[in-house]
């Protein structure tokens, strides 16, 4: 009989080994809603007076008026606040019948998103306030980047087309420690182009998940600067993140500044900064919820 309980044990201990390790929780993980008690150290949450004029100037949003978007725009000119989208994990008011602190928060492309005369890509992307590209206090230690996404029906991807939506970039602008992107990915061959993926600085799928139509997709990655390594956390709905990956080796150096936002690159060419094929009359969009980066110091991620 002890030989039996044994055997069971060992099972059950090769079991739990094979699992992504589940981080210390800072974060409420009960299903109706989401706390964050590790502390934060960029908040783009988008409080619910903000206005889309409030993103034109330094002392009024969340993120830097100046980038990262196409010549003679500002950003009230590209985002919008979608009414239908109802509010993402982390911007949940807790109780149903209380106002949300926090909305989401819709970043557009069209024909006009060309930056600094790139012609072959389509960009808009936020950068945090603060976020410097050298000595920011967001790419030393351990730190977790949060972010909620949901579909626009109205405003579709053309998904035969890579999409980069959030990433990190290095200062010399000559590599990304990682990629979350989406669509065809230019010189890789048999990834389904209808999932959300996490790609590591050599541009390698580290995980995916497949795209939902309707439903908010939560999303955490966690970059450790001394270790070098990053970890993806994942969840639908209202549904508390679950750690997806263990900490896999990444080379994170090299400073630089976290973006969000869609990047679109063009088709038919080996020079996307530059050429290629793209769209006319382009009107697309993602929308965003939950956008934070937390200090993950010590193993706290707010699930």
């Amino acid at each position: 009989m002890a030989i039996r309980t044994i055997s069971a044990l060992l099972a059950l201990l090769t079991i739990a080994s094979a699992s992504p390790r589940q981080p210390r929780s800072c974060g409420h993980t009960g299903a109706t809603t989401a706390e964050i008690k590790c502390p934060i150290i960029f908040d783009g949450r988008i409080k619910s007076a903000l206005t889309a004029t409030d993103f034109d100037s330094s002392s009024t949003s969340p993120f830097n008026p100046d980038y990262v978007k196409g010549q003679g725009l500002k950003w009230s000119d590209i985002i919008l606040f979608p009414t239908d989208a109802g509010t993402s994990r982390f911007d949940s008011a807790g109780d149903a019948n209380a106002t949300a602190e926090y909305k989401p928060l819709e970043v557009t492309i069209s024909d006009k998103s060309i930056f600094q005369n790139q012609n072959g890509f389509r960009r808009a992307g936020l950068q945090f306030q603060g976020d410097s590209n050298n000595d920011s206090p967001a790419v030393k230690g351990v730190k977790t980047i949060h972010f909620s996404v949901k579909l626009d029906p109205t405003r579709p991807f053309n998904l035969s087309h890579e999409y980069l939506n959030v990433w990190h970039e290095a200062a010399d602008y000559s590599a990304n420690q990682f990629n979350f992107q989406t669509g065809t990915i230019i010189g890789q061959t048999g990834l389904p182009k209808d999932t959300w993926k996490v790609l590591n600085r050599q541009n390698r799928q580290i995980w995916s998940t497949p795209i939902e139509r309707s439903d908010w997709q939560n999303f955490a990655i966690t970059l450790d600067f001394d270790k070098n390594t990053l970890q993806v956390y994942y969840s639908k709905g209202n549904d508390p993140l679950k750690s997806v990956t263990s900490a896999v080796a990444n080379d994170n150096s090299g400073a630089g500044q976290y973006q969000v936002g869609i990047l679109k690159k063009p088709t038919g060419t080996s020079d996307v900064v530059n050429s290629g094929f793209q769209e006319r009359y382009l009107n697309e969009g993602l929308i965003y919820g939950g956008l934070f980066i937390e200090n993950s110091n010590g193993g706290c991620v707010s699930l």
